[in-house]
């Protein structure tokens, strides 16, 4: 069964196997406004833990995507980069950065569920 995973810096990553969907939160979205452009990682590219992974830009601001666990990209959103809006419309799901492949599934123990990320982004306003 699939299960999310959020970090501290509002990025999700929706784990199923040893594969996981990376995107931003709906409260990353909400504190960037509307995003005007994405620019994702290739695939096979290989990130450690909390490097800087993927770019999203909005009207207001620019803001670096990290990875959430070290892993080989094995696919990137491609209708991002044609239509980097659906960011604004279906954050948690349709409008998923990256999926990247584990290479240490432990590097996710420290991560919030659902209920930890809702009281941290509670505590953030």
């Amino acid at each position: 069964m699939a299960e999310m995973k959020y970090t501290d810096d509002h990025e999700y990553i929706l784990v199923d196997g040893d594969v996981g969907t990376v995107g931003i939160t709906k409260y990353a979205q909400e504190q960037l406004g509307d995003v005007v452009f994405v620019e994702l990682p290739e695939a096979g590219k290989v990130f450690s833990k909390g490097d800087e992974a993927a770019v999203v830009e909005s009207v207001k601001a620019a803001a670096e995507v990290y990875a959430p666990v070290s892993g080989e990209i094995i696919e990137a959103n491609g209708d991002l980069e044609a239509n980097p809006g659906l960011v604004n419309e279906d954050p948690e799901g349709g409008a998923w950065f990256m999926k990247i492949k584990f290479s240490d599934k432990s590097e996710m123990d420290g991560m919030m569920d659902a209920d930890a990320y809702a009281k941290f982004v509670e505590e953030q306003g």
